[in-house]
């Protein structure tokens, strides 16, 4: 097998679909911490301690919708203290942390996506589904840098031309401006130029081909059948109520039935089927590199 990273992005993705979607669905504590850890430790597993800023980001994320739950919302039978005159209880704080797990679950799943998923997997991916997305998907993350790189060299222009200082803010604006409108010039002349290109080159006359470096194979296959049944099976307990957990009036969690134990261990699993493909990478590595 291969880590995540190297398998087909149509395989890559499913998977992100199927082990987000029933975070962002799914209120049950369980497969909310989950998830999370699932999420966190992939992250770990990838970035190392690369990413303590963005740790500190979400910790800091994670008690303000911790807190504001309980503060704004005053449902629940079980008070805890009051608060100017407002009933603090269990129930809303417990739902708030519930909903801040979510939220740093989807979120970390969500950094991982993009590092994974770059521009040319998702060019592939809309390009087999829609082609004229696609094109207009690449034409703007084209004219993205372009943009950037053509507002530095008016700029420089400009400032080798005398025609603003640094220092000055009404000059700044001024300069600002005269940017914006040379740039929305530059950019409707080069629409012009790539329309008339295209047409010359013969877009849209026959019938359109493509070219992708991705191929689909057993491996790929293979991870798609696991995340479907994984997420099936976690599907299957949600919708039929197996882990439904009321948190209003009282918090009344769901009872233990082999449908619902099935559901967390099947979210267990796909949660961890990044993490388990990279960990038996890394191992295959290490093997063939001693055998050298």
């Amino acid at each position: 097998m291969r880590s995540l990273e190297d398998c087909n992005p149509i395989a890559a993705a499913v998977y992100f679909l199927a082990v987000t979607g029933i975070a962002m669905f799914s209120m049950n504590p369980c497969l909310l911490f989950i998830s999370l850890c699932g999420a966190l430790l992939y992250f770990l597993v990838r970035n190392r301690s690369r990413g303590a800023v963005t740790h500190l980001w979400m910790l800091g994320l994670f008690l303000v919708l911790f807190l504001v739950n309980p503060l704004f919302s005053h449902n629940g039978a079980t008070v805890l203290f009051i608060l100017n005159n407002n009933p603090v209880t269990l129930e809303a704080a417990v739902y708030g942390a519930a909903a801040a797990v979510m939220v740093l679950a989807v979120l970390y799943w969500f950094r991982s996506f993009t590092q994974i998923m770059t521009s040319d997997k998702l060019l592939y991916i809309f390009g087999g589904l829609s082609p004229k997305t696609a094109l207009v998907l690449s034409m703007g993350l084209r004219y993205v840098p372009l943009f950037s790189r053509q507002a530095a060299k008016i700029r420089h222009s400009q400032t080798a031309l005398g025609l603003y200082k640094d220092d000055n803010l009404i000059d700044r604006f001024r300069s600002g401006v005269r940017i914006f409108s040379v740039l929305v010039t530059w950019a409707l002349e080069n629409g012009i130029t790539t329309a008339d290109s295209m047409a010359a080159r013969g877009y849209g006359s026959g019938r359109r081909s493509r070219y992708t470096i991705f191929r689909f194979d057993g491996a790929d296959a293979f991870l798609l059948a696991v995340t479907l049944v994984l997420f099936g099976s976690t599907a299957v307990s949600v919708g039929s109520g197996a882990l439904l957990f009321t948190y209003y009036p009282s918090i009344q969690p769901p009872a233990v039935t082999p449908l619902a134990v099935s559901g967390c261990v099947s979210y267990g699993l796909l949660a961890l089927v990044p993490t388990i493909l990279e960990a038996e990478e890394k191992i295959r590595w290490t093997c063939l590199k001693l055998k050298i």
